[in-house]
């Protein structure tokens, strides 16, 4: 049990397997096991994760009958309703995962028991040559439409067959670790073995590929931990199939062959999960053409793709990577797993090359795109993580489609193992975080304290107690911000003329030199009790994109540290989307314990600038409070912005009321974005998908209406919509028809008369103009067209 910990969460060092030698990561992990965490602001993560997320996340499984569904899957039979999504499976696998990690750290037998159980259940769905894919197996007749006929026939499409593999494989190794029991070990193994009896280029094999990744990962590490070479071949298979098969799109980066990609390109979670398996091939196998193939896309994310919060995927449609420079804000996806998967990226290339640059975009990641996607208490999940709302973003207990939740379950409790990591006789300090950790230095055990408050300041202390006296490095990794640079690259710079400080002592003496590879390494003969103090200066600076990206040209980002910042409706009496910053902005910091949990806020001089009824721009001199973006969407819905104007050309004053605005509205389906017909909001140009809009997906050739109620009767003759249609890719589409209808007198609704023409453009107003006419209320009904839904942006009414 012992040497399967070590060997699996050493994470791909070297290991001899049947005489052979292969290679591993150069830089060896620590194991968050070795590592606790002592931190004020981890801490209250980590707690709230067991806590509360956990729990929650069992009692959903509970809920929404993904135990159920193992359960009929036990006891197959055409009565059996398959419902949900192919890959709710995982939902279970990922919580028992996270729960695992959490019992190393905190023991708990209730825990245990009560995860013992849920394996029996998930035993029992299993068939008897180890296939377990609980959609078909219910009810062989009739399976989940995603599924297929047979097995594995539409896996390059939507089965997540092996999806479904990957994450139980990942989340039976992590129980395994934690408890020494084999009980779901034995059931991951069954299925692998089954996947790899079926697949492959031998005699009656399928040649086929995951449609969504993540397999080849955890394959890499059920070799390690079994020392079985036909894991580790299945992984390499999937990535040297990959383009050659009848899939070769795009959206499932398999539009060339993985060695001949250069571009991050579709499913933003599938991608970061295939490069992170890309990786873990690299290392096992010593093939230098993967580690160029995705250090290429890590240049092409980091100068072209990434957000300032590190979140990754720009768009909703296929939740994708966009084109170069393509990042928007208010319809910025940036979903929550694919966040998760940029960490497991960057930490994985950082492990190859042992350079800090791959820990600045991970530790942006983390303390922005991926906190930002669980609420403060742990309750609370967003899938997409935009950089600017009006309202329409509030998280969620729980999804239809609960990847996110069950993925944030399984990162929490695995943070400590991020924090150091060993390469022979160095020990590489990569985050700042307060813990007591255990280390094992070229076969000698060095105890490392490390105390700090960061992210809230750039102190940081780290004692070092070898058991006995050793010589040995200690890399202590300055960070990006504090040398300059935001993230490597182009894409954004600091534009203000501030020369940040920092500086490294051993035991009181100054060290000297430069950072090499983002590093200050101190190499000396260390004794128990050393201490090593970092001083990292921690002020706010202010952030502009690369011209190119035009939805942050004229404006600026604001961060501190680790930290970026947004404006948010409840610290600010006006609207955040008409403020404009000073030309140079001085920001007062402040520890606020009282306020989200205890945040460092931000405050400036701004002026807000709106119309007044007469049309006259009327701008008012504010003060402006920031706060951690991260802590947004916690006090009720409203305005939030990330990249707030600083150019005049760039604002966005705030407008006197409409009669539409100050209506009541209501509709025939209830959405989350129902607040974007009346928003006075409207695409900028063609193709602007930036404003927000409402849809009716996903009903399709169906009558559906709007209703303004009008707070008194008005008189009205002209009323414009602005549609939404995401096609090719997306299910929305220009309806078939639309009419405008007035409430009359004895509350019948009747067509407006002489109506002028009911226009049906994409990418241009429609406007009908008609006789007026005094009533208390509007409609407006559409026919949606065939095989899609529509939707709109905006719906004015004069």
């Amino acid at each position: 049990m012992k040497k399967a910990i070590i060997l699996l969460m050493g994470c791909l060092a070297a290991i001899s397997t049947r005489g052979q030698q292969h290679a591993g990561y150069p830089v060896t992990p620590v194991p968050f096991t070795s590592v606790k965490v002592t931190d004020n602001f981890w801490g209250e993560r980590l707690r709230a994760s067991r806590e509360v997320t956990i729990p929650l996340a069992f009692r959903k499984c509970e809920e929404t009958g993904r135990y159920k569904n193992f359960e009929m899957a036990a006891n197959p039979g055409p009565g059996n309703e398959v419902t949900g999504y192919s890959f709710d499976d995982t939902d279970v696998y990922k919580t028992i995962e996270g729960a695992s990690y959490l019992l190393q750290s905190y023991p708990d037998e209730k825990l245990k028991r009560y995860i013992d159980s849920v394996l029996v259940i998930v035993a029992a769905a299993q068939e008897p040559d180890g296939y377990l894919y609980t959609v078909r197996t219910m009810n062989p007749g009739h399976p989940h439409e995603w599924a297929g006929v047979r097995r594995w026939e539409k896996e390059e499409d939507l089965s997540h067959e092996f999806y479904n593999l990957g994450h139980m494989v990942e989340g039976a190794i992590a129980h395994y670790q934690a408890t020494g029991r084999r009980n779901f070990l034995d059931i991951a193994t069954r299925y692998a073995d089954c996947v790899c009896r079926a697949i492959g280029e031998g005699p009656g094999q399928l040649t086929i590929v995951p449609g969504h990744q993540i397999a080849e990962m955890a394959l890499a590490k059920l070799y390690l931990l079994t020392g079985e070479k036909k894991y580790l071949d299945l992984a390499r298979f999937f990535v040297d199939k990959r383009g050659y098969t009848s899939r070769r799109d795009a959206y499932s980066q398999a539009h060339a062959p993985v060695l001949e990609q250069d571009e991050a390109v579709g499913h933003a979670v599938r991608a970061a999960y295939m490069y992170s398996g890309v990786a873990d091939v690299a290392a096992l196998t010593g093939e230098q053409a993967y580690i160029d193939a995705i250090d290429r896309i890590w240049d092409n994310v980091v100068t072209k793709k990434l957000y300032i919060t590190g979140g990754i995927g720009a768009t909703g449609s296929g939740e994708a990577f966009g084109k170069e420079y393509e990042l928007p804000n208010m319809s910025a996806y940036c979903e929550t797993c694919a966040a998760i998967g940029n960490v497991y990226w960057n930490y994985r290339l950082f492990l190859l090359h042992g350079d800090a640059k791959y820990y600045d975009v991970l530790e942006r990641t983390l303390y922005n795109g991926l906190l930002s996607g669980v609420s403060l208490d742990g309750d609370g999940f967003f899938y997409p993580n935009p950089l600017e709302s009006i309202g329409q973003h509030q998280r969620q207990a729980w999804f239809g489609c609960a990847c996110c939740p069950s993925n944030v379950c399984r990162f929490i409790p695995s943070m400590p193992g991020y924090i150091y990591a060993v390469k022979e006789k160095d020990i590489y300090v990569n985050l700042f975080v307060s813990n007591e950790a255990t280390l094992d230095v070229a076969g000698k055990r060095v105890d490392v304290k490390q105390a700090t408050n960061y992210p809230w300041d750039g102190e940081i202390r780290v004692e070092v107690s070898p058991r006995a006296a050793a010589t040995f490095g200690v890399k202590i990794r300055i960070p990006g911000w504090a040398r300059d640079e935001v993230v490597p690259g182009d894409l954004y710079r600091y534009a203000d003329d501030k020369r940040l400080a920092y500086r490294v002592t051993v035991n009181g003496q100054a060290v000297e030199g430069t950072p090499e590879q983002g590093y200050i390494t101190v190499t000396r003969r260390w004794k128990r009790g050393d201490v090593v103090e970092v001083h990292l200066d921690m002020e706010p600076r202010v952030v502009r994109a690369n011209p190119r990206v035009e939805a942050d040209r004229g404006r600026v980002a604001v961060e501190r540290g680790p930290v970026v910042y947004c404006a948010e409706w409840p610290d600010n009496h006006f609207s955040v989307s008409g403020v404009l910053l000073n030309r140079e902005p001085r920001f007062e910091a402040a520890y606020r314990p009282d306020l989200l949990k205890g945040v460092v806020t931000l405050a400036t001089d701004a002026q807000a600038l709106r119309f007044d009824e007469r049309g006259r721009l009327c701008p008012e001199e504010v003060s402006l409070t920031l706060i951690p973006y991260y802590a947004w969407a916690h006090r009720g819905p409203g305005e939030m912005a990330v990249w707030l104007p600083a150019d005049v050309a760039a604002t966005r004053p705030s407008m006197p009321p409409t009669l539409a605005s100050r209506s009541t509205l209501t509709a025939s389906h209830r959405g989350s974005a129902l607040t974007a017909v009346n928003d006075r909001l409207v695409p900028g140009a063609p193709g602007d998908r930036s404003a927000p809009y409402y849809h009716w997906w996903p009903k399709k050739d169906t009558t559906e209406w709007l209703v303004y109620e009008f707070p008194d009767p008005a008189r009205v003759s002209s009323s414009t919509v602005y549609w939404f249609d995401d096609g090719p890719w997306g299910g929305c589409r220009v309806p078939a028809a639309w009419k405008i209808y007035y409430r009359d007198a004895a509350g019948g609704w009747v067509p407006v008369s002489d109506a002028s023409g009911y226009p049906l453009l994409k990418d241009a107003p429609c406007r009908v103009t008609f006789d007026p006419v005094t009533t208390p209320a509007l409609k407006l009904e559409v026919r949606l067209p065939a095989g899609h839904a529509s939707g709109l942006f905006e719906w004015e009414v004069k």
